[in-house]
């Protein structure tokens, strides 16, 4: 039988995931800095990268990135960073995954699936596929 998780683990890491959902860059690599792996998830697989990506937050997506965050690790439902964001229509932060490695094709739906789905067909000339 596993233990209970340490309630001040889990308020760190839910202060952690909310830096990433509001996009605060500097605490975001701070936290990083200090320790906190750079491919952290949520209980639903939901990476640091996916949750500022998903929010709009290119600058934070970077500075991931550059700290070894993975753009194209899925989550649990299958999705990753850059479909989210083809998603939500988050162009700088689409710019910011492609730039730092992430693969269009990857996840389910992918990338190029939700830019076919929506009918982005400047997404789909960016991702080669048109």
């Amino acid at each position: 039988m596993s233990e209970a998780p340490d309630p001040e683990v889990v308020e760190l890491a839910t202060k952690i995931f909310d830096l990433a959902r509001q996009g605060d860059t500097a605490a975001l690599s701070a936290y990083v800095d200090a320790g906190v792996p750079a491919n952290l998830t949520n209980d639903s697989g939901d990476s640091l990268v996916m949750l500022t990506a998903y929010h709009g937050h290119a600058e934070a997506v970077r500075a991931l990135l550059e700290r070894g965050g993975d753009p194209n690790r899925a989550n649990d439902r299958g999705q990753t960073p850059l479909a989210g964001a083809v998603f939500k229509g988050e162009d700088a932060v689409i710019r910011a995954l492609l730039d730092g490695g992430a693969d269009p094709a990857a996840g389910t739906p992918s990338a190029v699936d939700t830019a076919r789905m929506f009918a982005k067909t400047e997404l789909l000339d960016l991702f080669g596929t048109a």
